[in-house]
């Protein structure tokens, strides 16, 4: 019997948007944005999988998925920085619970940025995230501090669709 997969995501910008399409069409799930989604649909998924991108420490909507329970839950987060070196213990330790984290399975993906589509508040939040990173001395910048300044007030865009093969893995091994 194969199991019915929700994907679920809110996503500001697109990039969330785009991973939470190919996550969906590769699995055969149904894909709904996460404003029109309630407990009663989530009730009606083995496997749901929650998109949401990283702003402020948070993710977005992510309260769809803590505050009503699903039967497998997986996450995925969409950010600026490289998965590969960054710890997001801090925000997912702030956003879930501990009972939470020991039934959820979380994946980060890369996604882009466009300065000139930035909304007046988050362009404020990224210029005083430059400020900040722009205190620190040369040797104290890591290597997503010195990208962050490179590629700052311009259009990046780290998506890459081969990212998500983890996820799809982990979802046909369930």
């Amino acid at each position: 019997m194969s199991k019915k997969i929700l994907v679920a995501y809110v996503s500001k910008y697109g990039s969330t948007r785009k991973y939470a399409e190919w996550i969906a069409s590769t699995l055969n799930a149904d894909l709904f944005a996460a404003h029109m989604v309630g407990p009663d649909i989530l009730n009606q998924y083995d496997v749901v999988i929650y998109g949401g991108g990283l702003y402020a420490g948070g993710i977005a909507g992510i309260k769809l998925v803590t505050q009503n329970p699903c039967k497998d839950l997986i996450v995925f987060t969409v950010g600026l920085a490289d998965p590969n070196s960054t710890d997001y213990s801090v925000i997912i330790n702030k956003n879930f619970t501990p009972e939470l984290l020991t039934n959820t399975k979380f994946f980060h993906l890369r996604g882009g940025i466009d300065y000139k589509k930035l909304s007046p508040v988050h362009k404020v939040m990224m210029a005083m995230m430059k400020r900040t990173i722009e205190r620190k001395s040369e040797f104290e910048r890591e290597a997503d501090d010195k990208e962050f300044l490179d590629t700052y007030n311009s259009k990046v865009n780290f998506e890459d669709e081969r990212t998500i093969a983890p996820v799809i893995a982990y979802v046909n091994d369930l």
